[in-house]
C-alpha cells in the first residue's frame, strides 16, 4: 500500500491570552505513513477516531519550565489528550487487531504506541457512540461521578449550586445531584444551555451573563454544596451565600485561564462559616471509583437517565477552533474532534 498522509495537529506557541488556532497551534499534513508496513517494533498502530477538548489544555500551553499539575504541551510536537482509537495491527499479546482503546493519544491520525497498559480496551456493550466515552461515560463524567462521591457529603433536601451547569461536567454533576434528592440552582451563559439544564432537571437556572449572580443566591439560597468550575465572581457570591459546614467541590477556575482572575475579597466566609473546601483531580479519584462509575454510570445514559449534549468538530484540522471555543464558552456540550469514522 502507498504511504498516506498521517496529519498532525501540533503546539506552535505560547499564547498570552486565548489561544489563536492557526499560531498557537497548527495542523501539519507534512508527515505520511504505510498502515501496513510501518515497523511497530513489538508495538500496535492505532487508527485515532475521535479525541477530546477540554478546559485544562489552555493551562498545558505554557513553557516547560513552568509547573503544574498536567504537563505543559512540548513546542513542535502534537498535543495529547483523552482519546480512543481502533487498533489496526498489533505484536503487542495485550491487545489485537480491532480493539478500541481508550487513553491518552497525540493529536494524529495514526500513532504507534507500545505500552498497553496506559490504555484501557472499551467493549461498549452498550451500543454507544465512541465519543460518549470521551465525555459522560469518560473523564469529564468521571470527574463529575468521583467528585461527588469523594467530597459532596449530599443530604436529601440540600441545596446545590453549580457553575457550567451544561458543560460535560456540570451537566453530570447536576443529575447526581437531582438523583441524590437535592434542589439545583444551575447557571451558564447562553439561554440555550439555560433551557438544556431545564431539561437535565435543575430547579432554578440562569444566564450568568445576563443575570446576577449574587442576587440569585440571596434570593434562592443559602447553599449547601457549590460545585465551581469557573472561579472569580461566581465562586465569590457562593461565599457569601453559603449555609455553615457547607461543602465547595473546586473543579475548575477557567474565569482565569486566559484573563486576570478576579480577586476574591471574601475568603474569611471560609473561617466564619466553616466552609470545607476542596480541589479534585479526577487522576487522583479514580482508582477508588472507577469501577462503580463504568458499573453505574455508562447502563443509565444507554436507558436514557442521564441525558448529555456534544459539540463534534469534524476533522483534526479544525482543533484550534475547537479549542477557542470551550474557553470561551461557545461550545455546546461535551467538545470532541472527530477524527474517523470508523
Amino acid at each position: 500500500m502507498a504511504p498516506i498522509p498521517n496529519g498532525r495537529y501540533l503546539f506552535a506557541e505560547v499564547p498570552s491570552g486565548y489561544p489563536v488556532p492557526g499560531k498557537t497551534t497548527v495542523y501539519d499534513a507534512s508527515q505520511t505513513i504505510e498502515l501496513d508496513s510501518v515497523p511497530l517494533n513489538g508495538g500496535f498502530l492505532l487508527k485515532t477516531l475521535v479525541l477530546s477538548v477540554d478546559p485544562y489544555l489552555r493551562g498545558r500551553m505554557r513553557d516547560v519550565s513552568e509547573p503544574s499539575y498536567a504537563p505543559a504541551f512540548e513546542l513542535g510536537q502534537p498535543l495529547t489528550n483523552f482519546g480512543i482509537g481502533v487498533v489496526l495491527r498489533s505484536e503487542n499479546v495485550a491487545v489485537k487487531t480491532g480493539d478500541h482503546l481508550y487513553g491518552f493519544f497525540p493529536f494524529e491520525q495514526y500513532t504507534i504506541q507500545h505500552q498497553a497498559n496506559f490504555f484501557t480496551v472499551i467493549r461498549n456493550a452498550e451500543n454507544l457512540p465512541w465519543s460518549v466515552y470521551l465525555g459522560a461515560a469518560g473523564m469529564p463524567g468521571q470527574t463529575a461521578y468521583t467528585g461527588w462521591r469523594e467530597h459532596a457529603d449530599a443530604k436529601k433536601g440540600e441545596m446545590a449550586f453549580i457553575t457550567t451547569g451544561a458543560g460535560a461536567v456540570g451537566s453530570m454533576v447536576v443529575q447526581l445531584a437531582k438523583r441524590d434528592g437535592l434542589k439545583v440552582i444551575a447557571s451558564a451563559g447562553s439561554d440555550d444551555k439555560v433551557q438544556f439544564m431545564k431539561e437535565i432537571g435543575a430547579d432554578v437556572v440562569f444566564n450568568y451573563k445576563t443575570t446576577n449572580t449574587l442576587e440569585v443566591l440571596k434570593r434562592e439560597g443559602p447553599i449547601d454544596i457549590y460545585w465551581d468550575n469557573v472561579g472569580g465572581e461566581a465562586l465569590e457570591a457562593a461565599l457569601e451565600t453559603a449555609r455553615p459546614k457547607a461543602r465547595f467541590i473546586e473543579c475548575g477556575m477557567i474565569t482565569g485561564y486566559n484573563t486576570t482572575s478576579h480577586p476574591i475579597r471574601n475568603m474569611m466566609n471560609v473561617v466564619a462559616k466553616e466552609i470545607k473546601m476542596s480541589g479534585i483531580l479526577v487522576t487522583s479519584l479514580l482508582p477508588k471509583y472507577m469501577e462503580a462509575f463504568l458499573a453505574e454510570i455508562p447502563p443509565l445514559i444507554t436507558k436514557g437517565e442521564f441525558k448529555y449534549r456534544e459539540d463534534i468538530t469534524k476533522g483534526l484540522e479544525h482543533t484550534g477552533e475547537a479549542i477557542l471555543a470551550v474557553q470561551k464558552g461557545t461550545n455546546i456540550g461535551k467538545s470532541v474532534i472527530l477524527v474517523a469514522d470508523k
